[in-house]
């Protein structure tokens, strides 16, 4: 039988190893899987590259892992905080001043477009997405029909951790409104998908027309109940 589920937060993150590239979904805080970012703090790995739009959501989760060390790279289109009053809404900007890690900023629209080219076995692509700014330095660049573009190459993942609404045991997933983001590409482009879910159902319970991230993107599925306030 095909069953997805696993019971506790140890066995979603296990296996994510030393120096491992992480997909972190949410947009603020709509669709941040807070519980599996904590249990990778707990879980131990270190020198890990983060891909999220930001670069921490408030004091829980993601800051924390930053402050912990244990993030070498951050790969993201916002590097701060969007809230900055409560304790660790500053990790990464510390960080960074100080040298402990490293940034790569990148356009919104450009890093869902590497992550979906990951998924979809791609190679390379040019967008003319930051052309002539300082985040093409160090880029192929290419003139097309008098308009300027820059290469860009696919992100994929070793892990990625998601949150959905709802989910049954092969895996498909249902998001509720913004909470959807990131999620469906990250989901296509990890080796292993963690997905954090509100509410696992009975198998059929699912209109299959309804279902934004099919099962076979997803290796796990946990349900949590209760969340942390991100805000």
């Amino acid at each position: 039988m095909l069953d997805k589920k696993v019971q506790t937060l140890e066995q979603a993150v296990q296996g994510v190893h030393d120096g491992a590239t992480i997909l972190i979904g949410g947009f603020g805080s709509s669709g941040v899987p807070t519980e599996l970012v904590c249990a990778l703090l707990e879980q131990g790995a270190r020198e890990l590259t983060v891909v999220n739009n930001n670069a921490g959501n408030g004091p829980i989760g993601l800051s924390q892992l930053i402050e912990a060390g244990r993030v070498r790279k951050m790969v993201c289109s916002f590097a701060r905080s969007s809230n900055r009053l409560k304790p660790n809404a500053q990790a990464f900007a510390d960080a960074y001043r100080a040298g402990k890690i490293e940034l790569e900023c990148v356009p919104q629209g450009t890093m869902a477009e590497r992550m979906r080219a990951a998924g979809a076995g791609q190679g390379p692509f040019y967008t003319p997405t930051s052309y002539g700014t300082r985040l093409a330095e160090g880029k192929e660049t290419r003139v097309f029909n008098g308009r300027g573009y820059v290469l860009e190459h696919p992100i994929q993942g070793d892990f990625a951790f998601i949150k959905a609404s709802k989910a049954d045991r092969w895996g498909n997933l249902i998001y509720r409104y913004a909470g959807r983001n990131f999620s469906p590409v990250m989901a296509m482009a990890a080796k292993v998908t963690v997905a954090q879910v509100t509410e696992i159902v009975e198998l059929g319970e699912l209109p299959p027309e309804s279902v934004d991230t099919p099962g076979i993107f997803v290796q796990r599925v946990i349900e949590i109940k209760e969340t942390y306030n991100n805000v």
